[in-house]
């Protein structure tokens, strides 16, 4: 597709006025992929004019041709009320078609419009659902989200360890909540006896990062933990960080 070269420099130089012309000729014979990408160009105004209007033109073409882009854009954009009037039905209505198709972060924010009650019924069983779907295929938000909701038995039976499962699949992708709320499994001993050691490890990457509830625990192990070593600089250390 010469959209896709002269849009990426594939081959050519990057030249997105070219990249426009070729997807359009595409997107005006039919061919959904490239109605889909010019709606993008449009959204994120790539070489043209950001034109929210534009973008939904194109989406809604694409997407009625099952287009999984065109379909977990125009969620998106319904979600967010760009070039449309808000409306959190239609939001869900584009997404569950996405994420039926496997889109992970159609998945992801189906999940969170379940789970938070806007466009549909609150269903915390239907989020955790779409949640599996995006953390079965990696995302890490979604595997996070997963871990508490396991912990707290919230849409599913409550288990510690399917918890720390998505908590450590998720925490081990870098994820900073995932890795403070790993911590506290361990000091909390949530698996049996309590881990100062593996809680330290996961509350001061978390921390490193900028989380201010693990910065928070941090110096709290290092002030009043038995199981380590008193150390009150370094307590003070984190809680100086959480606290700004």
């Amino acid at each position: 597709n010469l959209g896709v070269l002269y849009g990426e420099g594939k081959g050519v130089p990057k030249n997105y006025q070219e990249s426009i012309k070729w997807y359009r000729l595409s997107a005006d014979q039919g061919n959904a992929k490239a109605q889909s990408s010019l709606g993008s160009i449009y959204a994120e105004g790539k070489g043209v004019q950001q034109s929210y209007v534009e973008a939904i033109k194109w989406f809604i073409s694409s997407a009625k041709q099952q287009d999984v882009h065109g379909q977990y854009y125009l969620g998106k954009m319904y979600e967010l009320g760009q070039g449309v009037s808000q409306n959190y039905n239609e939001a869900a209505k584009w997404y569950e078609l996405a994420a039926e198709q496997g889109e992970v972060t159609a998945q992801f924010n189906l999940g969170k419009l379940y789970a938070e009650g806007r466009g549909v019924y609150k269903n915390y069983k239907r989020a955790a659902k779409w949640y599996c779907l995006a953390a079965e295929q990696g995302d890490t938000k979604s595997q996070s989200i997963l871990g508490s909701m396991y912990a707290e038995g919230i849409g599913v039976s409550k288990n510690y360890k399917t918890s720390i499962r998505w908590y450590m699949r998720s925490a081990e992708q870098g994820n900073a909540e995932a890795q403070s709320s790993l911590g506290s499994m361990y000091a909390e001993g949530k698996m049996g006896e309590t881990d100062c050691k593996e809680a330290i490890k996961w509350y001061r990457l978390a921390a490193e990062q900028g989380n201010a509830e693990a910065q928070s625990s941090l110096g709290r192990i290092y002030a009043e933990e038995n199981e380590v070593e008193k150390d009150y600089k370094e307590a003070i250390k984190w809680y100086r960080l959480a606290a700004e």
